[in-house]
């Protein structure tokens, strides 16, 4: 999420206490919303040369379902394991299912940009 979408996204109240790094203020709320049509996941990583740091949380049903998962109580770059990641788990909770050799974010797509100016380019 760029800072722009963030800052036109908040709502001015507090992001709440889930440890996001840029979950705008007020969307705890609308994702539990959204979540009462289904599951959906609010996912936050940050990677390179493989160490990384990531967290993740699932709403369903109107409430939070899972988490939010992240860092261990380590600092916060940190070599993930694929199948225990933050964003892995969340989206094995919306149903994505691993590819042989690949772990959930790599079998539904997530790695085919580095940044958030290639997906915006893509989406173009």
């Amino acid at each position: 999420m760029t800072d722009e979408l963030c800052d036109a996204l908040t709502d001015g109240s507090d992001a709440g206490d889930l440890g996001f790094w840029r979950l705008p203020g007020g969307h705890e709320a609308l994702l539990a919303r959204w979540s009462a049509a289904g599951p959906i996941a609010y996912v936050e990583a940050e990677h390179f040369g493989g160490i990384g740091k990531q967290r993740a949380a699932v709403w369903a049903d109107g409430s939070l379902a899972l988490g939010p998962l992240g860092p261990l109580d380590e600092p916060a770059k940190q070599r993930l394991s694929r199948a225990v990641s933050p964003v892995s788990r969340a989206l094995r909770r919306l149903g994505a299912q691993r590819d042989v050799g690949k772990d959930e974010f790599e079998s539904v797509g997530l790695n085919r940009h580095r940044t958030n100016e290639d997906w915006i380019a893509d989406a173009c």
